[in-house]
């Protein structure tokens, strides 16, 4: 078995060499056709995930800024979409690294030699209080943008980024990734169906054990991804947003809040995140008339659905509790989906799902809830 893995490794390294030429698709199946031809079903089975072809990136070139903890899967996703051309970051260290991964790809720590390259597009994934300014100078030099939540700390900032988008034709995109996740894609499909029936409340809990921040609180690291969530299945802004917070560890920086929105139509939202949590949950709960849904980002059934209903007694509400239904969502990776998107959009010239519309939307709710805290 080793000597199978290391023939595998030798082969797959050269065709690395000639990476223009054959995309991750084709090098996969060269390695398995020359160590096992009988394994060719298989391994066809194996890479159908990788659904955009070199051919349909064309010849499209970007560049991931910021190889970090998050950074570094942006980097595998867009190597793996065969569009990955350079890797800056101001760390030596993880820049190495890096290179020693991805021998092909060119490393950099100039943010500026990326901006005067042929590159069209990067990838922001740097701490959130340098996303305006990298994103602001990567549109001004024609660059299309995806960059990591929030789009910036400030409305005005965000404001002037969507702005900056439109004017100088470029594809900016928020990573709101959980818009791309197989089952919220499923959830939604439900809800525009009516199979939920009115929507009446939703709720989310993102609750872990760490990652703890020093440069962004609980508010801002967790929950950008569920306001973002809310706000589309909900089709508008909050009438008012209300937030609590509690610090514990840092001075200024809540480890622990509570967010509640009212919209119209009587319909109604929370958000619970923490980092100082004894496990991890990653629920997200939307309640209708007819049916509940419940998506669990960490148990092995991502989507329920939940028939239950309200009798009544006379004048008393009887609660009668349904079986779960589970519902089937095709297993793919919501950061690849989220990706492939930024490169389809980048290719046709079309409006991201999260753009810099969405994008400053979130942004709107997430002052608001820091400014009911007291600070901003």
């Amino acid at each position: 078995m080793r000597n199978y893995w290391l023939s595998c490794q030798w082969i797959y390294s050269c065709c690395s060499i000639c990476h223009s030429a054959l995309d991750a698709e084709s090098r996969f199946l060269v390695v398995a056709r020359f160590i096992e031809p009988e394994k060719n079903k298989q391994a066809e089975k194996l890479v159908n995930k990788l659904k955009i072809s070199r051919a349909k990136a064309n010849m499209l070139k970007v560049a991931v800024i910021g190889c970090g903890y998050w950074g570094s899967n942006l980097v595998r996703n867009f190597y793996d979409l065969g569009v990955l051309n350079t890797i800056c970051d101001s760390d030596t260290t993880r820049l190495e690294t890096a290179g020693a991964k991805y021998p092909d790809v060119r490393i950099t720590k100039s943010f500026d030699s990326v901006l005067k390259s042929e590159i069209e597009a990067v990838a922001i994934a740097t701490p959130a209080s340098t996303h305006f300014a990298l994103a602001r100078e990567a549109l001004l030099s024609g660059k299309d943008v995806f960059v990591e939540k929030p789009l910036a700390l400030r409305v005005e900032e965000g404001e002037e980024l969507a702005a900056l988008s439109k004017k100088k034709g470029r594809v900016l995109m928020v990573d709101h990734i959980l818009q791309y996740h197989p089952a919220i894609v499923k959830l939604e499909e439900l809800i525009k169906k009516g199979e939920l029936g009115e929507l009446r409340y939703v709720y989310s809990n993102r609750l872990n054990m760490g990652k703890i921040r020093k440069e962004e609180n609980i508010l801002w690291s967790f929950a950008p991804h569920d306001i973002s969530l809310i706000l589309n299945i909900v089709g508008s802004l909050p009438e008012s947003v209300n937030s609590h917070g509690a610090v514990y560890l840092q001075h200024d920086v809540e480890d622990v809040t509570l967010t509640f929105m009212k919209f119209p139509d009587g319909i109604n939202a929370h958000i619970f995140v923490s980092w100082l949590n004894p496990f991890k949950e990653q629920k997200f709960v939307v309640v209708g008339s007819d049916k509940m849904a419940v998506f669990d980002d960490v148990g092995e059934d991502k989507l329920v659905m939940f028939p239950h209903k309200i009798g009544w007694n006379g004048d008393i509400p009887v609660a009668s509790k349904a079986e779960a239904q589970k519902v089937s969502v095709e297993k793919k990776e919501p950061l690849w989906e989220s990706c492939s998107h930024f490169m389809d959009c980048i290719k046709d010239r079309k409006t991201p799902l999260t753009d810099g519309v969405e994008g400053l939307r979130v942004l709107k709710v997430l002052n608001w809830a820091q400014e009911s805290m007291g600070s901003v």
